[in-house]
């Protein structure tokens, strides 16, 4: 994993280029590269054209793979982030011309698309990726991100310039002040998801690329194109054999790699598979809640001794104080689920231990393991009926409020009141002068599918699964330099899961088609495929009560001051001023405002301390 970012059409101060580089070091602390060029590709000190990357050495960690990367005859750079897998059974064809000179997966990208350009290139790719591609033979460059979407990258286009980078903050680094406008649509997305959903980001000059698409700068006219290069395609192959294969290729890397072991289905699945092909080196990594009555990290110890796999249990702390500030900063934009704080300490003890890992991400969208998709199921009898109502007045009670939206809303919109974050009444309220969408996400009216659950799985693919649990997983990871691969969400593997009959891809118990990877569970006195799906629940009132308490003082005037006024400071005062006199009911939306106040301020902070653009 690395950190990647590419300006063209505009020079870029060197102060400047290091604070990108600067920001992306967490990304990559294994080294830093930078090429700069005139408008003719001709080399240059201070070019209006770059790119710039910071290594996280997985694959090949000798200097020779070192990033920018270019071709032999240096026509042709590459800026990658991510991991491809099996791609040694291509590079004898590639190297018959002229021979590698690493053995690292940048190369087989950078050399694949020198022989077979961006199209022939993509569908070799099997792994996860963004990467940005200088091509001065063609005078283009292309930016393309992995089918799922597990890596992320942003972008910004005026007509003229164009410039990425792997996250918002690096991107900005590189941008003038006066592209750092926010926007008001990626704002009210935040607080109706949690977080903002792909294109958007909380800027408005801003772009986040979607999964399976790429773009084309044209270097001499400014043009951009954007293509969707994958959707998927149900394939017969069997699954249990393709996600076997899927689970042994990522173990591959030059440095550590372990396993996210919890007591739930996925990454017992996960975990067995891997056991049972001879992979009993891999140390099990599981967080531990002392105290708590949803810790399992006693379950995933047994199984892990079970299956003979080394095992290693971290103790989260409950506090969050000493660690919030930094937090914040990692996740880049306004994100708040709870459950990231958690992620992000197990990521930084994991990272003590391994610099890879290995999670069951993907199970529940593959296999239909959430119980919202039975929940809102049973509303689809009114597909796209819905009752218009006027804006609420004031901010309304809770209940009320998400009620009212769910009468107001297309079946497809109300499936995003299935996650916390703030109804469309509230977000009136909070904002009187924002037009408030109903929802954010793609995908939501215009679904080909009659099938309810087959509807609520696309939803999820095309956005939160990319933009939230994949987002999450990627920032908390990176935040300590720890690669997390995510066998499960294998392009090959969804696409058998996709092929598979329905009645045994959804099953009663959930996701019994992963027992396969299982054939014979050890006897660990723990049956994960039978026992009830177990979230995490934070303990946010002793967070807001606690180590944050003070920082929800005068929180309203500070939200209106971070948006330019979009949130008004008197209704979201009183919704705080209501939590601290004792309503608990309000302590999720309490914490995402406080999250978006202090994100904001974060950004504002950094973009101000930024060097001048010359």
């Amino acid at each position: 994993m690395c950190g990647i970012a590419g300006h063209f059409g505009f020079p870029v101060a060197p102060a400047r280029a290091a604070a990108c580089l600067a920001e992306l070091a967490r990304r990559g602390p294994d080294g830093e590269g930078r090429i700069t060029w005139d408008a003719r590709g001709e080399r240059a000190e201070v070019g209006v054209n770059g790119l710039l990357h910071t290594r996280l050495a997985i694959r090949d960690v000798r200097d020779v793979a070192a990033q920018p990367m270019t071709t032999p005859r240096g026509d042709v750079w590459i800026a990658y982030n991510g991991e491809v897998f099996g791609f040694e059974r291509d590079v004898q064809a590639l190297a018959r011309g002229e021979a590698f000179r690493t053995t690292s997966d940048t190369e087989f990208v950078l050399r694949g698309y020198e022989a077979f350009g961006i199209d022939g290139v993509l569908p070799k790719l099997r792994g996860m990726f963004a990467f940005g591609i200088v091509d001065w033979r063609r005078r283009k460059v292309v930016l393309a991100r992995d089918r799922i979407g597990v890596k992320s990258a942003v972008w910004f286009h005026d007509g003229t310039r164009f410039a990425f980078a792997s996250t918002v903050r690096a991107l900005l680094a590189l941008l003038p002040g006066a592209d750092r406008r926010l926007s008001a649509e990626g704002i009210d997305a935040f607080l109706a998801h949690r977080y903002v959903p792909s294109p958007r980001t909380c800027f408005a000059g801003i772009r986040r690329l979607r999964p399976g698409e790429r773009l084309e700068f044209d270097l001499d006219s400014g043009d951009l194109s954007r293509t969707t290069w994958w959707k998927p395609q149900p394939s017969s192959t069997p699954f249990a054999g393709v996600a076997d294969e899927a689970l042994a290729q990522q173990t591959i890397a030059d440095r550590p790699v372990g396993i996210f072991l919890s007591g739930g289905v996925d990454s017992t699945a996960v975990a067995c598979s891997l056991a049972r092909q001879g992979f009993d080196r891999l140390v099990t990594l599981t967080a531990a809640f002392p105290g708590s009555p949803l810790d399992e990290s006693e379950a995933a110890g047994t199984l892990a001794r079970s299956l003979g796999l080394p095992h290693v249990a971290i103790d989260i702390p409950a506090t969050i104080g000493d660690v919030f500030d930094r937090m914040i900063e990692d996740l880049d934009e306004p994100f708040a689920d709870p459950a990231v704080i958690p992620l992000w300490r197990l990521a930084r003890e994991a990272a003590r231990h391994v610099t890879v890992v290995l999670g069951g991400d993907g199970g529940d969208e593959l296999f239909a393991g959430y119980k919202r998709y039975r929940a809102h199921a049973r509303t689809r009898w009114r597909r796209g009926f819905r009752l218009p109502l006027p804006a609420p007045s004031a901010l309304p009670e809770r209940g009320l409020a998400r009620a009212l939206d769910e009468i107001s809303m297309s079946w497809g919109d109300a499936y995003s009141l299935r996650f916390s974050g703030f109804a469309r009444g509230e977000r009136r309220a909070l904002q009187p002068d924002v037009p408030a969408a109903p929802a954010y996400w793609s995908l939501r009216d215009d679904l080909p599918h009659a099938d309810a659950l087959d509807a609520m799985i696309a939803i999820d693919f095309a956005n939160y699964l990319p933009d939230y649990a994949l987002r999450k997983a990627d920032l908390c990871g990176m935040a300590h330099g720890l690669e997390h691969r995510v066998p499960l969400l294998d392009h090959a593997v969804v696409e058998s899961v996709f092929a598979m009959p329905r009645d045994a891809r959804f099953t009663t118990p959930r996701k019994r088609a992963l027992a396969a990877l299982c054939p014979q569970l050890p006897g660990a006195g723990h049956d994960p495929f039978r026992a009830p799906k177990r979230g995490f629940n934070p303990p946010l009132g002793r967070w807001l009560r606690g180590d944050l308490a003070p920082r929800l003082a005068g929180l309203g005037a500070r939200l209106a001051a971070a948006t330019g006024g979009q949130v008004a400071a008197a209704p979201a005062q009183a919704l705080v001023d209501g939590y601290r006199a004792g309503d608990a009911r309000r302590e999720e939306r309490v914490l995402q405002l406080l999250i978006l106040a202090e994100s904001l301020d974060a950004i504002a902070a950094f973009g101000n301390a930024l060097p001048p653009c010359a």
